[in-house]
């Protein structure tokens, strides 16, 4: 007779255990001497789903895969001491299933998956392997708990990330409205020194054409000075309102009154600004 690779006999001879043949040919004292069953040696696989709740009150399925064999040298204790070996683990699992996901949290059962499988392992190891089996793997390979939890979880999940999107958001835009004063800010303070400037220029160049033209026209001072550039600025007021095509319309007062006018005006505006300030600076 012969037996396949990876396979192990177990030959009785008058009804009790005699020997264990290995793989390949042997012989029989028949009737002596029996082949009564032959023991895979190769790694089986086995799926364990079992149904419990967490510490928080949310039934789970869990489901282990564990990878088994029997071990070489004690095929006889595999075949004669255990009668379902698949039934036996199913039990050992069931066991350290519900008496460790009970302890944990859901959230904690997810994040403890790996110490569940290294639990399912140690036991089985130990206790299977009184009956010839060694456990080579254990893995939680799925914990599922209901539908109506994982859609909550989901929700819950998808809330906190809309609460941290608008927070993020909300100082994103908080960062855009600061950016836009400080730039605004610093707009305006450049916008007044350029005014401060072109005053500065204006005053300059109007008191230098002042000097000039007193010099250049004798008998001319600089009320005369400022009258004739009081015109030239009028007449180019004039001119600018030509030529723009909008079709708004101003009514101004015409007439050379009105330059000797606006002259006083100034002046009367000014000197009253400068009998404020020097009242100011009394009080």
């Amino acid at each position: 007779m012969c037996i396949q690779e990876m396979d192990a006999g177990i030959i009785e001879s008058c009804g009790k255990f005699d020997r264990v043949v290995p793989a390949g040919c042997f012989c029989l004292l028949y009737p002596i001497e029996n082949l009564v069953n032959k023991i895979s040696l190769r790694i089986q696989y086995l799926d364990v789903a079992c149904d419990t709740k967490t510490k928080d009150n949310v039934f789970v399925k869990v489901v282990v895969a564990v990878q088994y064999k029997v071990k070489e040298d004690k095929v006889p204790s595999a075949f004669y001491k255990l009668t379902d070996p698949k039934a036996q683990i199913r039990s050992y699992v069931f066991d350290v299933v519900r008496s460790s996901i009970p302890r944990l949290d859901l959230d904690d059962a997810f994040a403890s998956k790996d110490d569940i499988a290294n639990s399912v392992k140690n036991q089985l190891s130990s206790l299977m392997s009184e009956y010839g089996y060694e456990i080579i793997a254990a893995l939680v390979i799925d914990l599922d708990p209901n539908a109506h939890v994982k859609a909550a979880m989901n929700e819950i999940n998808a809330s906190m990330r809309m609460r941290e999107a608008a927070a993020e958001k909300a100082e994103a835009e908080k960062i855009l409205q600061v950016k836009a004063a400080e730039a605004e800010a610093e707009s305006k303070y450049l916008s007044g020194l350029g005014v401060a400037k072109q005053r500065k220029a204006i005053v300059d160049g109007l008191r230098d054409t002042v000097h000039v033209f007193s010099d250049q026209v004798p008998g001319a001072g600089p009320h005369d000075v400022m009258d004739l550039l009081l015109i030239t600025q009028y007449f180019d007021m004039i001119r600018d309102m030509g030529h723009k095509k909008s079709g708004n319309t101003i009514f101004i007062p015409h007439g050379p009154h009105s330059i000797e006018k606006l002259r006083g005006d100034l002046k009367n505006s000014f000197m009253s600004n400068a009998e404020k300030s020097t009242t100011n600076i009394l009080k």
